[in-house]
């Protein structure tokens, strides 16, 4: 799937020279991939930038390798929690990666900069004239229209209405146009109406949804996959195995660097998680949840599901009270008597609602599949509970105060009594039910040919698309030397 096929000059000269009076530079993904590469002038311009400040240079920070500071960072090697036995309560080592250090707080902003740059450096998205719309369940949308910001460009944003309080007022507060549609984390379809609507509406709206946009797994792909690969090849020791990596499906971005583990791990096993109340790979299932940031009731368009060893459902109220255990002090006074190290202690508000979901994942996995301290899971820590904190007071509202009691009641059911209910390990039939699973979406509700889908079961498929950057690098040089500001 070819995302650049032509380019439009007088599309490229209005943007280039918009570009050229708002002092945007656009960093390649091999940049993103190793900041080493980013010019000295940004580095300089960056010292002077805070993390989430609407500033174009905040492009460059589009990386998993942004220095752990509010203002001023610089880059570093990337960060990330090993969470030690004493938490787990399994033998494997479980590494999960930050995501609060992208801007916005989660790396969303990276999604949805594979899905904007390669249309606006090839002319195929006009900003002067053209809106970004970013349907999403949550971060997409904030990503999406934080990038708008950076790059001079219009954003409408899509997102249920049941959504964090927080999210609904930072997408007003950086000026997106924001949309709510009926229902929760799981109503994806009610998205996907408000889209149609807008396609036949608002012809000057362009639509960039995270579950068929294939920049968005492109961009984990390269990005994620290589961070993981990097960060491995620093933790293990002689006899450490690549055990797996975990990932909420959502719109199945995150979980293509899966497709880029496997070509250098090829043993790896690649776990998808999902909320047991909507377990829709699990089971053919749906539902409502509250477990913010994955999508349910679908298979996205971008998942490749061949590469899928393994379904796990995890429980939401599973989530929401660990959620507490992680960020109440009578919860992290607990965990630190129990042997759990303060160091590790202090990190766990780093943990979001869906991140403490691919914990619990990697956990069951590491117990179904018997692994032991050699095996190492990675797992992505999508965002933190700074973007959350409207639930922790939801709960004390109709929980109460948060007591020891409760932290140690909370840790014994909740992940020492954590079992290997509630997943599937995928054989070949299984994974190919789930591709045709797509049909009823992609095909019957949104107009793809059945064509098309057939061509998503090839494995060439997906190494030709993953295979686009080095074009799209140089697609952003040349506009960049365009732009002149370089």
């Amino acid at each position: 799937m070819r995302v650049i096929d032509q380019v439009n000059e007088e599309v490229l000269e209005k943007t280039a020279k918009r570009c050229r009076e708002r002092n945007i530079i656009i960093p390649t993904f091999a940049q993103q991939k190793d900041p080493t590469k980013v010019p000295a002038k940004i580095k300089e311009r960056l010292r002077d930038v805070g993390l989430w400040d609407v500033d174009p240079a905040n492009l460059f920070r589009i990386t998993w390798k942004n220095e752990p500071v509010a203002h001023g960072g610089g880059f570093n090697n990337g960060n990330w929690i090993e969470f030690p036995s004493a938490l787990t309560g399994v033998d494997a080592r479980i590494v999960g990666l930050v995501g609060k250090y992208f801007p916005t707080g989660a790396h969303k902003v990276g999604a949805g900069f594979g899905c904007l740059v390669p249309r606006l450096v090839s002319g195929a998205f006009d900003p002067t004239t053209q809106k970004a719309v970013w349907p999403s369940t949550g971060n997409f949308c904030r990503g999406g229209a934080f990038d708008c910001a950076l790059l001079a460009c219009t954003a409408v944003a899509i997102l249920p209405e049941e959504m964090s309080r927080e999210r609904f007022e930072w997408l007003k507060s950086i000026g997106a146009e924001v949309i709510a549609t009926p229902g929760c984390e799981s109503n994806v379809k009610e998205i996907y109406d408000k889209c149609w609507e807008i396609r036949k509406t608002r012809p000057d709206c362009v639509i960039f949804n995270q579950f068929e946009e294939f920049g968005n797994a492109i961009w984990h792909y390269h990005l994620t996959g290589a961070m993981i690969e990097e960060l491995y090849k620093r933790l293990a020791g002689p006899n450490s195995r690549m055990g797996g990596y975990v990932s909420a499906t959502g719109s199945a971005g995150t979980i293509a660097a899966g497709d880029y583990l496997r070509k250098q791990y090829p043993f790896l096993r690649v776990i998808a998680t999902e909320a047991l109340q909507c377990p829709t790979l699990l089971r053919c299932g749906f539902g409502g949840h509250r477990i913010e940031g994955i999508g349910d009731k679908h298979v996205p368009w971008i998942h490749n599901v061949r590469n899928t060893d393994m379904i796990v459902a995890i429980d939401d109220e599973q989530c929401m009270q660990l959620l507490r255990l992680f960020n109440e002090e009578p919860g992290l006074e607990h965990l630190h008597k129990q042997g759990v190290d303060s160091a590790i202690v202090e990190q766990l508000p780093l943990l979001g609602i869906s991140s403490i979901c691919n914990l619990v994942g990697a956990i069951k996995a590491a117990k179904y599949y018997e692994m032991d301290s050699r095996d190492i899971l990675f797992t992505p820590l999508t965002d933190s509970m700074e973007l959350y904190a409207s639930r922790v007071e939801e709960q004390r509202q109709e929980h109460g105060t948060y007591t020891a009691t409760d932290a140690a009641v909370c840790q014994a059911r909740h992940i020492d009594a954590i079992t290997t209910d509630n997943l599937r390990e995928l054989n070949y039939q299984d994974r190919k039910a789930l591709h045709n699973f797509k049909y009823f979406t992609w095909v019957e509700q949104q107009q793809r040919d059945v064509e098309e889908l057939r061509q998503l079961w090839e494995p060439d498929f997906w190494t030709e698309t993953f295979g686009q950057v080095a074009e799209w690098d140089r697609y952003i040089e040349q506009f960049n030397q365009r732009v002149g500001l370089l």
